[in-house]
């Protein structure tokens, strides 16, 4: 079974290949509207992101001219070129977007629910068995996300390693490479957290509570803090649902005459 597949029953299911190209652009324009990729940020190379979608370059580089095509993205030859966002939302988001979730939406909740208990348990293991060894490893994490101030890509790279950080204090392998395949499934693919300022702040001073907690060994804190925290993931993915399955305005009750 695939990296892709392996988590709470697979939120993200193996893509049909007659129509894998457009269902890559989905998940792409998806990704933009989280914030996974920012306006002026290179994507990776058509090589990177083949292994973390596990679908062929070709099938990229078609998904890739297909955004550009719509105005999502700038694609630039040569050696220093690649793929650059140019535009985070677009008249063709709502029903890409709605494409991307809504197949696997009662899945994805499912896996969401699932990394909250994980990453919580993860979170008060850390902080029963952690060592002084780890109060570096831990704090650099956070110094890292604070430092990266607008830098999309270093603050994703930060996040990753205040997350492997904490898991690897758990001393069980097993949960640090569970906690790394529930954020693929919940990132849909694309090894990131949501992002925009106001999540950052939030995860700046999150960072840091749940990394002393962790060192002093509160596990309940650690625990708790980790909860609130996972749910800035959870709430930027049912938001973005929400955005593109707007409620229905109310049918009014039809009128009566009396007799």
């Amino acid at each position: 079974m695939s990296r892709a597949t392996a988590v709470a029953g697979g939120a993200l299911r193996p893509l049909v290949a007659e129509t894998t190209a457009a269902r890559i652009a989905d998940r792409f324009v998806t990704a933009i509207a989280l914030g996974h990729f920012v306006v002026g940020q290179k994507l990776p190379s058509i090589q990177e992101l083949a292994g973390m979608l596990e679908v062929s370059p070709t099938t990229v580089r078609e998904a890739l001219s297909r955004l550009a095509a719509l105005g999502y993205l700038k694609i630039t030859r040569g050696r220093t070129g690649g793929a650059t966002v140019v535009s985070q939302w677009g008249p063709a988001s709502d029903s890409m977007v709605r494409r991307a979730l809504e197949p696997e939406w009662a899945q994805l909740e499912v896996t969401l629910d699932c990394r909250s208990l994980i990453e919580q348990q993860i979170a008060r293991t850390a902080a029963e068995r952690r060592t002084p060894d780890d109060a570096d490893p831990i704090r650099a994490g956070v110094r890292g996300y604070e430092e990266a101030e607008g830098d999309r890509e270093a603050s994703r790279l930060a996040d990753l390693q205040f997350h492997r950080a904490v898991a690897a204090a758990t001393r069980n392998p097993q949960l640090a490479d569970l906690s790394v395949r529930l954020r693929h499934e919940v990132s849909l693919g694309f090894e990131a957290e949501p992002y925009n300022p106001e999540v950052r702040a939030k995860a700046v001073t999150q960072h840091a509570e749940i990394a002393e907690a962790v060192i002093d060994g509160r596990a309940d804190d650690a625990a708790r803090l980790a909860g609130i925290h996972f749910s800035l993931t959870a709430d930027v993915l049912r938001s973005l649902h929400q955005r593109t399955h707007p409620i229905p305005p109310a049918t009014p009750p039809a009128e009566t005459t009396e007799s």
